[in-house]
């Protein structure tokens, strides 16, 4: 049965909406749509969002450079990523566009609720700002960063204006005591650190810009002063589910987010949730579980960069999927990615390394191996599983111990961990074939009991496999169903009840299909 009363909401990032998307884009949302598929499989009531950030200065300018309205530079953009996030398979559950007016009124709703409390007061600001970032830098990261910007390497602006700040120094023991009881809200490690060292200095924090033009959403009762794009974009996670039939999501259990932006979602925005659970009729605000905070993509071994033409855009990504299937690249960015502390390389040589390894070689091989044995030695008729073994009670142990494994590496947000764990399994089915080598005992008529339990063994074995790599392989196991001839309502799952042996029964047609993951030369 699917979990009654169990939901997970996981979130990405709302994206720029001032480009096209880009291999970082595509990474992210992938790693939300494995752990909703994840989830739905295991009888969870999911919302996965995703979305575009549409509030940005640079959005204007943009626009007004090719004679657009803000509004049309934005509509063009962030149809461009529903489009390709439709194109890639992605099952977020919404789209947010932080221009879209139920967006709009509720941000405007909480800032008034922190003005009205004082978390959010009007103040002078001078300091340092990074405008390709529109982030404000304090005096003491300015001159660590040697007044520039460390993402762009552009200088820093100096900035004296008057703003509303939200008094985010008070917040910063409540905070640090948060993160101390709840080491795993912040993942990995290293961010935790790096977080918890910088929320020890943190001062109040500008929320507005003076002189607010038309594409802003404007400080509540000053018409003269605009909501910082930050500010509004992290309202997001919270507008989207601040519904009567939604609300049951609050908190998020997982942010997915790139390393760049940790200063918001590890110390800003849990700050201003604190702030917000205080005013009357948000005390259901609590805060997030998790901010899973991963590294970034380089290419070939070097800074992406549309001047080196080493930058994944949507036609290099294209033709991935084109050569080898949305499934290996999902494979590839799940497993190979950089979800830990280090950036990791995307490169062609590699994909194909890993590609021919795990699943020509190994998940295509092993289906293509079991179901054609089955259908030339059994006339396509999935044999009894007979009397056990010592070898297959350790293949069967193998694999009913897969949900308990792949269960404990996505309650880390461990994903290659998770899709390792089943990959186990499948590997437990080829050196089980080695040692009791089935084809040979498929020249003695006398072998034959022993011959089809073997085969069903496998066959059982690759079927709960299948069901741990669905999240990050969805069509190609749909394929491998077919051929094993079993389905599952992966919308509304039972995984702890389908991983238990014996769901395979006796007499199933099993059919060779097509291959799988047909084997690349590096050439």
């Amino acid at each position: 049965m699917p979990n009654p009363g169990k939901t997970f909401y996981v979130t990405t990032p709302i994206y720029y909406v001032n480009d096209r998307p880009h291999i970082g884009h595509v990474y992210t949302t992938t790693l939300g749509d494995v752990l909703a598929r994840y989830h739905r499989l295991r009888g969870d009531e999911v919302f996965f969002l995703t979305g575009t950030d549409e509030h940005a200065a640079k959005v204007v300018d943009a626009a007004e450079e090719r004679g657009l309205t803000a509004q049309a530079w934005a509509d063009q953009n962030a149809a461009e990523f529903e489009q390709t996030f439709a194109k890639l398979s992605m099952t977020h559950d919404d789209f947010i566009r932080t221009s879209q007016d139920r967006h709009k009124s509720r941000v405007t709703q909480y800032v008034k609720a922190l003005l009205d409390s004082g978390d959010v007061y009007l103040g002078d600001y001078e300091g340092w700002y990074d405008a390709g970032q529109e982030e404000y830098i304090p005096d003491n990261k300015a001159q660590e960063y040697d007044f520039k910007s460390p993402f762009n390497g552009k200088p820093l602006i100096r900035k004296t204006e008057k703003n509303y700040f939200f008094r985010l120094k008070e917040y910063r023991q409540a905070l640090l005591d948060y993160i101390e009881a709840n080491p795993g809200f912040v993942q990995p490690d290293s961010r935790r650190n790096e977080i918890i060292a910088r929320i020890a200095d943190a001062e109040d924090t500008p929320i507005s810009r003076t002189g607010a033009n038309d594409w802003c959403i404007r400080v509540p009762g000053d018409e003269d002063h605009g909501i910082y794009v930050w500010i509004d974009a992290l309202f997001n996670y919270l507008t989207t589910v601040d519904t009567d039939d939604r609300r049951k999501f609050w908190p998020c259990n997982v942010h997915l987010i790139a390393k760049d932006i940790l200063w918001f979602h590890g110390c800003i925005w849990p700050a201003m949730l604190m702030a917000l659970k205080k005013q009357p009729g948000y005390d259901w605000v609590e805060l997030p579980t998790q901010v899973y905070t991963h590294s970034f993509w380089i290419s070939e071994g070097r800074k992406m960069s549309k001047t080196l033409g080493n930058f994944i855009d949507l036609e290099t990504i294209d033709q991935y999927v084109d050569q080898f299937s949305l499934d290996a690249l999902r494979w590839y960015l799940s497993t190979q990615g950089p979800l830990g502390s280090t950036d990791s390389d995307f490169a062609k040589s590699k994909f194909i390394e890993v590609y021919n390894s795990d699943l020509a070689n190994t998940v295509g091989n092993c289906a293509s191996r079991v179901t054609n044995m089955i259908v030339r030695y059994f006339d396509g008729v999935l044999p009894s599983p007979g009397r056990e073994d010592q070898l297959a009670k350790s293949l069967r142990a193998s694999a009913e111990g897969m949900y308990n494994n792949v269960n404990a590496m996505y309650e880390k947000t461990a994903i290659g961990a998770a899709n390792e764990a089943a990959l186990e399994v499948v590997r437990a089915i080829d050196n089980y074939i080695e040692q009791t080598q089935p084809f040979k005992l498929a020249k003695d008529d006398g072998q034959r009991e022993k011959l089809g339990a073997i085969l069903y063994q496998c066959a059982e074995a690759l079927r709960i496999a299948s069901l741990g790599l669905y999240p990050t392989m969805p069509l190609k196991i749909q394929e491998l169903w077919k051929m094993i001839d079993c389905q599952y309502d992966v919308e509304n799952g039972d995984l702890q009840a389908w991983t238990k042996w014996g769901g395979l029964k006796p007499g199933a047609t099993i059919t060779k299909g097509a291959v799988l993951f047909p084997r690349v030369q590096k050439d």
